[in-house]
């Protein structure tokens, strides 16, 4: 998206939620859900439009982990790290993943603390898919089928 339209973009969002009660967290909402992320021009035009400082749009987007500074990859992939996934071998996985995925690869790794599978540990969301009882066999194969979509 060319800078104008996301400019352009953002300005129509900000328009659309500005007046709301407690504004900011619906704009960061409705900002990432539209672009994927975060931009970077969209801290100063939320601190004008909302008349708050930068460092307070930072610190909300900073403080809550859904929202990303950067463009999406292709996949992401959630590992539960909670205590009952890790009793159960997250931390194998978690090496495991360390070694398989390329650090600028179309996967994104995120640490999560509770994917609500406790019962089926360990855990991990592939694109939103909840996967249960994974084992390291099991990890390398749903890996390799991501290598394997166009």
């Amino acid at each position: 998206m060319a800078d104008d339209d996301l400019l352009a973009t953002l300005d129509a969002l900000i328009r659309a939620n500005q007046d709301r009660r407690g504004a900011l967290l619906p704009l960061l909402h409705a900002i990432q859900a539209q672009f994927g992320y975060i931009p970077d021009a969209a801290v100063p035009r939320l601190a004008q439009a909302l008349r708050q400082s930068r460092a307070d749009i930072d610190g909300v987007i900073s403080f809550y982990r859904d929202f990303r500074r950067t463009p999406p990859r292709a996949h992401t992939l959630r590992l539960c790290r909670a205590e009952s996934c890790q009793a159960m071998g997250a931390d194998t996985l978690a090496h495991l993943l360390d070694h398989a995925l390329a650090a600028d690869g179309p996967v994104a790794c995120e640490p999560v603390y509770c994917l609500g599978a406790c019962a089926c540990s360990p855990a991990l969301e592939l694109d939103g898919r909840l996967h249960a009882r994974v084992t390291p066999d099991r990890l390398l194969e749903l890996l390799a089928r991501l290598e394997q979509q166009p």
